[in-house]
Order: structure tokens, then sequence, then C-alpha cells
């Protein structure tokens, strides 16, 4: 436990500076998977039959592309793309579900039916929780539990100001219950898209 207290050592035992340090390691790990999920997005694009949303999915790969942050609408606009064919939960292929896999922290290592099963899973758990935090308040949070709350939705809070994180879990929020049951699977791809390029996250 001394010599490998991330492995063996549950998170209340760590030290604050390893907290950072072990947040840091497992959020770098997540990252990894946005290439594959960003390149995934650029792949299917021909695939949408709309033209209106077939713009609005490549001006968004575009804009991450170049770093950019997107707003709330230009994920917003997506939403069909995401509840029907070639995006919805039941839609996505193997290896988009690998990548999210990472990009949740969950093993990748199992069959795509039961990958599928647990990323609908947890995705329906972080939504139902997200209705009951904007009903709350995000101002009845303390500042851990903001961090918190934004790490679990694929934002490294470790480096970023404390109001900085307040707006960003506020946008995912109002994206979040914007979103019904169907269209799940944005508020999934949301754990890359809201935070790849939000301000402070180049680690």
């Amino acid at each position: 436990m001394y010599l490998f207290p991330r492995q063996l050592l549950i998170k209340h035992f760590w030290t604050a500076k390893q907290q950072i340090d072990f947040l840091d390691i497992y959020h770098a790990l997540r990252k990894q998977s946005h290439p594959e999920i960003l390149c995934y997005l650029e792949k299917i694009i021909p695939l949408i039959s709309d033209a209106g949303l077939r713009w609005h999915v490549t001006e968004l790969c575009t804009k991450l592309q170049r770093g950019t942050h997107p707003a709330i609408h230009d994920i917003l606009a997506l939403r069909e793309c995401f509840s029907n064919h070639p995006l919805s939960m039941n839609q996505l292929h193997a290896l988009q579900l690998k990548a999210l896999s990472r990009a949740m922290l969950l093993t990748p290592y199992l069959p795509s039916f039961l990958l599928r099963h647990r990323l609908k899973a947890h995705t329906t758990v972080i939504h139902q929780l997200d209705k009951a935090l904007a009903k709350l308040g995000i101002g009845q949070l303390t500042a851990q539990e903001v961090r918190s709350a934004c790490y679990l939705r694929g934002l490294n809070s470790t480096h970023i100001a404390e109001e900085r994180c307040r707006t960003w879990l506020g946008e995912w929020l109002q994206i979040s219950c914007s979103l019904k049951e169907a269209e799940l699977s944005l508020l999934l791809h949301n754990v890359f898209l809201l935070s790849t390029n939000y301000i402070g996250t180049r680690r």
C-alpha cells in the first residue's frame, strides 16, 4: 500500500497531493479516448441524411479541432442525430462504445452488448443526478462537491478555479435537463464534447 497507494488504497486514504496527482493520471487515461471519439463523429457525417444536421455536426467537429469550446446551442442542435441513426445509443459501433467507456473511466474489455448496457445505465444515473442537482441549485454545493461533480462528468477540475467549475457545471446541467431519455447518447458524448476544450483543461 505504501508503494502503490493509487492501486491499493481507496480515495479516502489519499493525501491531498496524491488526490490531485492520481486524478490527473485518471483524467489523462480518459483523455486518450477523445481523438477516437472525434474521429468517429467525423466518419459518420456522410451517414446523416438531413443536410442541416450534417452541417451542424461538421461545424461542431471543426470547432473542436480548432480548440474552441462549443456553446450550449451548438450541442443541443444535434439532439436528433443522437436519438436516431447513426448516433443513438443502440446504433453505436463497438469501437465507439470502447472509446466512450474509457472516457467514462470504465473498462472497455467487455462484449459490445455489455458495454452498451453499462453505458446506458451510467448515463441514466448521471441524468437523474443532474435533474436533482438542478432542483437543489449549484449554489448549495461546496467547492469540493462542485469539483467532484465536474470530474464525474468529464472535466479535470483539479486545476480549474472554483467559479469556472461552477460555470461549466451550469452549462452541463442546462444541456442535460434539456434532453429526453431517447437522447441520452448526446449526454454520454457530452463527457467529451463539453470538457475537451474548456479553459484551463490543457493538462
